[in-house]
């Protein structure tokens, strides 16, 4: 099998590294530019523009198999071609929450929603997947999701950009729905995120989610895991603890004041509290009961070790 992957983040390199070192797949990056680091570590990189759509399909030709981490208009450039490259299989850039369950107007679309709709016009040429991972691990790692070269431009990338700041113990925390329940979220570690990819190209028909979770938590349970971990305690005054009107009341301030980062931060955190990156059932666990992912306690004990 030949596989491509469309991108040269943190992400695409957990997914490609599985894939290289435990598989017999050929793989290939797709990047804008040379990448010598990549081809340094072994790694074939083929360069591309994504404006070209000739030079998407001769990148393809031969290709099995498309896992995209490019958004917008160069990932329905790169749909395009791979129909026309009569590719099998393509994983669109989402890996956060299911699609199936977000607003029909939503905030953080970001181009998804028609990346998807041209997806499913195509679904007779050209099967198509999502993959749900729920909040990345990375998003409480020292220097935020930016250190691993992942979610940039997101507003959110950065440490404690995303509810939590672990190092200065401060945090905004959406703490109930609309239902008066506690809010709660699954996670997963890019590195596990390559795992289960890697494990799904085994599948041998994809269904239009695969989905996996290495943690199920509520915001406040993972809260309280981060203050036992650092062994610092969140003072009553760092901590803010909303309910849908509370943090409705922040988002309209910040809009007034139109200042958009904190306004991407509170509809991140909206988000979060209407279920975004909560899902009871995951099929890739389920599928692949021998992945075991690493559980965040661990994962975020090892990261802060040295701060």
């Amino acid at each position: 099998m030949r596989v491509a992957i469309a991108g040269t983040g943190g992400l695409a390199y957990w997914i490609a590294h599985h894939i290289q070192a435990k598989t017999g797949h050929q793989l290939v990056f797709l990047s804008r530019n040379t990448n010598p680091t990549l081809g340094h570590q072994g790694f074939q990189v083929l360069v591309v523009d994504y404006n070209d759509r000739r030079s998407l399909e001769f990148a393809l030709t031969g290709i099995d198999v498309v896992i995209s981490t490019v958004p917008g208009t160069a990932q329905i450039n790169l749909i395009d071609a791979a129909v026309r490259a009569r590719v099998r299989r393509f994983a669109s850039a989402e890996f956060e929450g299911r699609p199936s369950a977000r607003p029909s107007r939503d905030a953080l679309d970001r181009g998804k929603a028609q990346v998807l709709q041209h997806l499913e016009r195509n679904r007779s040429r050209l099967e198509s997947t999502v993959f749900v991972c729920g909040v990345l691990y990375e998003r409480f790692a020292p220097g935020g999701m930016f250190a691993s070269n992942i979610g940039l431009g997101s507003y959110i990338s950065g440490e404690g950009d995303y509810m939590i700041n672990a190092r200065t113990m401060t945090a905004e925390v959406p703490y109930s729905n609309g239902d008066n329940q506690l809010v709660r979220i699954c996670m997963t570690a890019a590195s596990d995120v390559g795992r289960f990819i890697m494990r799904s190209l085994e599948i041998q028909r994809w269904p239009t989610e695969l989905i996996m979770s290495g943690e199920n938590m509520t915001t406040f349970d993972l809260l309280s895991l981060i203050a036992r971990v650092r062994g610092r305690s969140f003072e009553q005054q760092n901590v803010v603890y909303y309910n849908p009107n509370s943090l409705a009341a922040q988002l309209t301030a910040a809009q007034r004041a139109n200042d958009v980062p904190r306004q991407y931060r509170l509809i991140n955190l909206t988000a979060t509290q209407n279920g975004r990156h909560h899902y009871t059932q995951s099929n890739l666990n389920a599928a692949f009961p021998d992945v075991t992912p690493l559980r965040f306690e661990q994962w975020f004990s090892r990261q802060w070790a040295d701060h």
